[in-house]
């Protein structure tokens, strides 16, 4: 075993396009709380982890119980499907699914999953693989599903996260926006922090086209009223029209940021439906959500993201592991349900409101674990224990 070395994890990091004092900044930080232990799984190992996450999912899928009349609430980001015709895709996904479920095999997607996992294992992150979320929306993210009204606030330990809708000019009015939600904003606030990372500039192309970008985020382009470019193109004015407050305390200080994360949302009007009739070329981030990202930006594995856009919730989870394990020092660490309830379901209450939760986090939390073959995580009696591992963009000690 050795030691950390910040200085090669730095020098990583610059290779992979970061200014070298971010990337100096983010070692120091690593090198503060990481302790000698094994860096690097094997291959092996990481197929092991694999399988047995493969063989959970599938038995998650025999021992799930019948959905009751009135559900609770869920982190699946899509609205309800409408009866069009061209449904029948995700129509026969759901069919495929339900046959999976009943037959304890993996679906496709979930196939999809444990080989991404065993890529990541296999091979280290390159420059394409890296993406970046700000520390504060690791621990508290934005909403998982469509929300009623125009205000959302979720508060976990120190950190704390309020979401307000706005307004955007079209051309000839101001138009309202919904609250972002679901998988799509995280997907595309991680490309922003990145670009604005890479280039040391709050000012961030976002191209000539959706298709373009929706390429970039790892998306095809697909139209219709829920395809990926409607999805997107609402998510991306819903996230420039919103402004936050962030909060968060220190040992001393209790500090709190309050604006709009994108400052400025440039867009050319399109006479195509396809396009849309807003469109930006270029979001600006605001100066001051600009500097604290800069101090405050978690390293993430871009395969693991995209693999997990399925669910808001493991996108959450994975990002929550990713910011905490490699700074648990000394012994491990227990979170419990009320805890976790906290962080990742303030929208379950009620006699059942543990019970539902966590019928939907172990599940996400498999998925999670599934592409971050170094994470060390285990469910004990109360909880989950978390002890100390590599992050997922791995350092060379």
């Amino acid at each position: 075993m050795q030691h950390f070395d910040a200085q090669a994890y730095a020098k990583r990091l610059v290779e992979k396009g970061i200014d070298p004092d971010t990337a100096a900044d983010l070692a120091r930080k690593t090198a503060e709380s990481q302790r000698q232990s094994d860096r690097q799984p094997t291959f092996k190992k990481a197929a092991a982890t694999a399988e047995q996450t493969a063989t959970g999912l599938a038995l998650e899928a025999t021992s799930q119980p019948k959905e009751p009349a009135t559900p609770p609430p869920a982190d699946e980001t899509r609205p309800p499907a409408k009866r069009t015709r061209k449904k029948a895709p995700a129509k026969k996904e759901a069919q495929d699914a339900d046959l999976a479920s009943k037959k304890g095999t993996l679906t496709k997607r979930e196939r999809e999953l444990v080989n991404t996992g065993l890529r990541i294992a296999e091979n280290e992150p390159d420059n394409d693989d890296l993406t970046f979320m700000h520390s504060i929306m690791c621990q508290v993210g934005l909403p998982r599903s469509k929300v009623d009204g125009f205000e959302f606030e979720r508060v976990c330990g120190g950190a704390g996260l309020y979401v307000r809708a706005g307004k955007l000019w079209d051309g000839q009015q101001f138009v309202q926006q919904p609250l972002p939600y679901g998988p799509m904003p995280r997907l595309v606030m991680a490309h922003l922090n990145t670009e604005a990372l890479r280039q040391k500039s709050p000012e961030i192309e976002v191209g000539n086209s959706a298709a373009d970008f929706l390429k970039r985020l790892g998306k095809e382009s697909s139209g219709g009223r829920t395809g990926t470019y409607t999805t997107f193109r609402k998510q991306i004015q819903a996230l420039s029209a919103c402004s936050m407050t962030l909060g968060f305390t220190t040992a001393t200080t209790a500090i709190t940021y309050d604006g709009k994360p994108i400052k400025q949302f440039e867009a050319w009007l399109a006479n195509s439906e396809e396009q849309g009739t807003l469109w930006p070329g270029t979001i600006t981030f605001s100066q001051e959500y600009y500097q604290t990202l800069t101090g405050h930006a978690v390293p993430l594995d871009l395969r693991a993201m995209h693999a997990l856009t399925g669910s808001a919730l493991a996108m959450d989870i994975y990002a929550m592991l990713a910011d905490r394990l490699h700074r648990i020092s000394g012994r491990p660490l227990i979170l419990h349900w009320r805890n976790l309830r906290e962080q990742f379901g303030q929208e379950y209450s009620g006699p059942e409101a543990d019970k539902n939760f966590k019928k939907k986090f172990l599940p996400a939390l498999q998925k999670a674990l599934t592409v971050y073959p170094q994470a060390k995580v285990k469910k004990v009696a109360g909880g989950i224990l978390m002890m100390p591992s590599p992050p997922p963009i791995p350092y060379r000690g």
